[in-house]
């Protein structure tokens, strides 16, 4: 059983109001904009503790940086992140549950665990891309295709 200390509760207040994956340093960053007062290893520690009680989801960047999130569902579920704004939607997925348990049964492997986020644009952003794209320059039109 986790203790409920001030900071504690005051990490999981800002991840609340978060809707993407942050950093422990960008958690940190908002706390103290918002006025309190905390260290960046109690953020770090209060993190790492929320996550092994299956409090707050991780995710591992592309550079190893993990990044936390307080999600909506606390049972099994996944992530549809967008690279450009981390935006991320939780989804659940019971016919690709069923076939990797399938797969895993194939091979004997029993007993799974597993994460799966899927990275892509959201609609804003892949909006924004098209329109940039469709809008090509008249040096864009002068080049030979």
């Amino acid at each position: 059983m986790q203790r409920n200390t001030r900071q504690r509760t005051a990490i999981l207040e800002t991840l609340s109001r978060q809707d993407d994956f942050r950093s422990a340093q960008q958690i940190h960053e908002q706390m103290r904009a918002d006025g309190e007062t905390v260290g960046l290893a109690t953020v770090y520690r209060t993190l790492q503790s929320l996550s092994q009680a299956g409090r707050l989801d991780v995710l591992v960047a592309g550079d190893g940086e993990s990044l936390y999130r307080q999600c909506a569902d606390t049972g099994h579920h996944h992530h549809l992140v967008c690279r450009e704004c981390g935006r991320t939607v939780e989804f659940l997925a019971p016919k690709l549950e069923s076939a990797m348990t399938a797969i895993a049964g194939e091979h004997g492997f029993t007993d799974l665990d597993h994460t799966l986020e899927v990275f892509g644009l959201c609609a804003e952003h892949s909006a924004a891309r098209d329109a940039g794209d469709a809008g090509g320059s008249a040096e864009d039109e002068a080049r030979p295709r």
